[in-house]
């Protein structure tokens, strides 16, 4: 499949958030984002932060009250997935910062991944993983392709012996 629309990265997640002021503060202390300048034409409240390539943009919602209360943590819904360097330096802190989380475990051909979940303060879901440890192997039909984090790129078919 031909990249036509000729995408090249992830740029940024916008977030509608109850409170801009708590949802910047778990933002920045807790997954490390920093701040950075937000465009000044904007009309409506908001932050821009930044790290690990990723934007997040930080929405205050009009009605607060409309956005869905946090629910009980299931790694099914939708979320945002970092990939950490230490599982059980993440657990700690966590422990540490008494925000609750739910662990599992995926394995594949012997390989394990950890993973954590845990809510924002709007209950959007956050996984923190070791996925990396897991290879990208893409479905059956598709170009022989090697992933990195700058991107996937085809590669010759191998010849069968």
């Amino acid at each position: 499949m031909a990249n036509q629309l000729q995408l090249k990265s992830l740029n940024h997640i916008s977030l509608v958030c109850r409170s801009l002021t708590e949802s910047l503060d778990f933002y920045k202390n807790i997954l490390g984002f920093i701040p950075i300048r937000r465009p000044g034409s904007f009309e409506f409240e908001g932050a821009w932060l930044f790290n690990y390539n990723i934007g997040i943009h930080l929405l205050q919602s009009e009605d607060p009250e409309s956005l869905r209360t946090t629910r009980q943590i299931n790694p099914k819904d939708n979320h945002i997935s970092f990939q950490c360097e230490s599982m059980a330096a993440v657990e700690k802190k966590l422990k540490e910062m008494e925000i609750e989380y739910v662990k599992a475990r995926v394995e594949e051909g012997g390989i394990e991944v950890d993973q954590i979940f845990f809510h924002d303060p709007d209950g959007f879901m956050i996984e923190i993983c070791n996925c990396d440890n897991l290879p990208v192997v893409f479905v059956a039909g598709e170009a022989i392709r090697m992933c990195s984090a700058l991107g996937c790129s085809v590669q010759p078919k191998l010849a069968v012996v």
